[in-house]
Order: structure tokens, then sequence, then C-alpha cells
């Protein structure tokens, strides 16, 4: 009996013995199997986008104004920016800044016939009378600019551009005289957003004048 339950522990610890190193050839086998995976080469990175050469120039001209920003969203806004050169850049801002001037007269003009039928101070209806007029003032200097460009007379552009951002501070100051006080919010929104424009589109001029 002793000889038998000797046998049977004998042969317990070599099964045990037995299932210890399947079970640590298993773990072994697939860590070698998921090292192979880890040294295969990965697949190669896409393409970088390259730049075209038209935004290039339109970040480059952007950077010699004093309103980054709005230079490049203006631009970006005509389809033309992508084949134009520095002066059709210019001509490009400086319809940007037509467009704006004209919006502008338009509403004050069409803000003017709406408040005709009310209650309102006379002066001001006026003052905003001559406002939309300034405004399209600097609308016409502003086209006058854009064929000032056309001819490559820079000079002359720049100062129909620099005109056309005097035209609403001429409104401003009529307000501060007749009304202090009463210059409408709106009105000091589109006074600050042309002179912007017309700036934008100065500092692209002069890079022309400098050439």
């Amino acid at each position: 009996m002793a000889i038998t339950t000797a046998t049977l522990v004998l042969l317990v610890v070599s099964l045990l013995a037995i299932s210890t190193l399947a079970s640590r050839s298993g773990p072994s086998s697939h860590q070698g199997h998921g090292s192979h995976a880890k040294h295969s080469p990965p697949p190669p990175p896409p393409p970088a986008p390259v730049a075209p050469v038209a935004a290039a120039l339109v970040r480059t001209t952007c950077n010699s104004t004093a309103y980054y920003d709005l230079c490049v969203s203006s631009l970006a806004a005509d389809p033309s920016s992508a084949t134009a050169d520095v002066r059709g850049l210019s001509a490009i801002a400086v319809s940007a800044a037509a467009s704006n001037a004209s919006a502008s007269a338009a509403a004050l003009g069409a803000n003017v016939t709406a408040q005709g039928g009310a209650a309102v101070d006379g002066t001001v209806q006026a003052l905003l009378r001559t406002c939309a007029v300034k405004y399209g003032q600097a609308r016409d200097a502003l086209a006058a600019a854009k064929v000032s460009i056309a001819q490559q007379d820079y000079d002359y552009a720049a100062v129909h551009v620099s005109a056309a951002a005097d035209y609403p501070q001429v409104c401003k100051t009529l307000f501060r005289r007749q009304r202090p006080g009463a210059y409408p919010v709106e009105l000091a929104a589109r006074e600050q957003a042309l002179n912007q424009l017309c700036s934008v589109a100065l500092d692209i001029i002069s890079l022309l004048s400098a050439t």
C-alpha cells in the first residue's frame, strides 16, 4: 500500500511539472509572435498637401498689411485671387472696400426712407441722408482707385483710397457738431469696417509703389 501511495505521488508531481512547462511555453510563443508584428515596417505617411503658390502670395502680401486676418478673408472671398499677382490682389482689396461702402450707402438710404413717416428727429434724419451720400462718394472714389491700378498709376490709386476712408469721418464729424452723443453705433461699426478695408488696400498698393 505504501508503494502504491508513493507511486501516485510521483505521478501527480510529474503531471504538475508537465502542466507548468506547458503554461510557460504558451505565452512565450504568443509574445514572440507579437514581437515579430511590432518589427513590421509601418505604412508610409500620406504626402503633405502643397500650398498653392497663389495662397502663399496672399499670405505674404497680407503680412505687409495692418489687418492680416481681414486681408486674407477679403482676398480669399474672390476666386480670382487664386491666379492674381500683387497688382491683382490690390484691385481685389479695393473692390472689397467698394462693396462695403456701397452696401453702407444703400443701408443708410433705406433706413432714411423707412423712417420717413415716423416721428424721428429731423436733424438726425438729415444727417443719415448725408452719411448715405458720403458712403456713396467713398464707393465712387474706390472705383476710381481701381481704374488707377489698372493704369498702374499707384500714387493716384492711393489718393483715391485715402479719400474713400475719409468720407465716413465727415459723417461722424457732422454728428458730433449737430447731435453730440447721437452718433449711431451701427454707423461707427460701418466706419471702422470701411476704414480697415481701405487700410488693407493702401498697404497692398504701397507694395506696388515700392517696386
